[in-house]
């Protein structure tokens, strides 16, 4: 196999299947490697777990057909750090070399034939406009779990509704939910579970993407951007029944400027770390920010606020409040609360309803 190819196009798609190919699956060593080959100037970049198959076919200057498995997080890196822009890379007998300018790699690919064929959803298909769906997963992922001790909560949820399509995600802390209306991609009163592992990949393929097309299998999804493709197992686990932490009655609202908000909340971070929560001191015209540490010391940040209800005092994890403040959209957001310290609060765009997260609170 020889091949010339643009150093950024080969390094990003050497990226990308590496994140898939993380050998989680023991029993077949070669899938920590990336799958090279190469059809005339199409070379075909595959990285796979089993479970999440990411794959780029890229435009290449073909010298010779083949292909070659390479140890995947490695090459992605080497290439990433050519000083040249283009490289060139052969592959002959128990080496395969890299090259570029005055740089020269020699590696010992890895069993080509030992790596097992990746399927793709076969099936009908809906095509979305990108920036639409791409914004709705960065608000949900999000608030999807990372322990695989508890898979159900590692997905997000995609449900049928009756005005278009509701992304749902939650770790059990905090719940996020998106609708996005008119967009039609399930049958009625259908919903699948997409690992949001596999989310992330679809979030950095297809930003800045003009359409997206969706393939729905009976146990696999796959996510198609120009020549890339995210394939990834369905999660066959009950999701939890969030629609009973659906927003009802809220007294307390509290409406603040995003980004000061955001800065002042930044600030008091530095402090608020380890567990320790932040406060926040509700009523009258400004929000009061406190974390109080008994090795570190203490911060407190004031911000204008408007705020209608009961005063409270209410404390949240600080990671968790900054990913909810971030996800929102618009310049205003509301803080929407109920009576009591110990209950949920609801985070909003002051103008954009197609949202919320909903954010367990802290003891203090």
């Amino acid at each position: 196999m020889k091949f010339r190819c643009e150093r950024d196009v080969l390094a990003e798609a050497l990226g990308a299947a590496s994140r898939a190919a993380t050998g989680r699956t023991g029993s077949l060593p070669v899938l920590q490697g990336i799958r090279l080959e190469l059809k005339g100037d199409r070379l075909t970049i595959t990285g796979s777990d089993l479970e999440l198959t990411v794959q780029h076919d890229l435009t290449v200057a073909g010298q010779q057909d083949g292909g070659v498995v390479l140890p995947g997080r490695f090459v992605a890196d080497i290439v990433k750090s050519l000083g040249d822009a283009k490289v060139e890379m052969v592959a002959e007998g128990d080496s395969v070399e890299l090259s570029a300018g005055r740089s020269r790699f020699t590696i010992r690919p890895m069993a080509f034939d030992d790596y097992p064929r990746v399927g793709f959803t076969g099936g009908s298909s809906v095509t979305l406009p990108a920036a639409d769906f791409v914004d709705a997963l960065r608000q949900v992922v999000r608030a999807a779990s990372t322990d695989e001790q508890k898979v159900q909560l590692t997905g997000v949820l995609m449900a049928a509704e009756a005005g278009g399509l509701r992304l749902v995600a939650t770790d059990s802390y905090r719940l996020a939910v998106r609708d996005l209306t008119g967009t039609t991609v399930l049958g009625a009163d259908q919903q699948v579970l997409v690992p949001a592992r596999a989310l992330q990949e679809v979030i950095r393929l297809a930003s800045g993407a003009g359409e997206l097309t969706l393939r729905l299998g009976e146990k696999d999804a796959t996510f198609e951007v120009s020549s890339a493709r995210v394939t990834t197992r369905l999660i066959d686990q009950p999701f939890p029944n969030y629609r009973q932490l659906m927003p009802d009655n809220y007294p307390n609202m509290l409406t603040i400027d995003k980004e000061a908000f955001t800065d002042a909340l930044r600030r008091v971070r530095l402090l608020a770390r380890d567990n320790i929560p932040v406060r926040l001191s509700m009523g009258g015209d400004t929000l009061r920010l406190e974390a109080i540490s008994n090795d570190r010391g203490t911060v407190v940040e004031e911000v204008d606020a408007r705020f209608a209800g009961t005063e409270l005092v209410i404390a949240f994890n600080a990671e968790y409040l900054a990913a909810g403040i971030d996800a929102c959209a618009g310049e205003q957001i509301t803080v929407a609360t109920k009576l009591e310290s110990n209950r949920p609060a609801v985070l909003r765009g002051a103008e954009h309803d197609e949202f919320f997260y909903l954010l367990m609170p802290q003891k203090v």
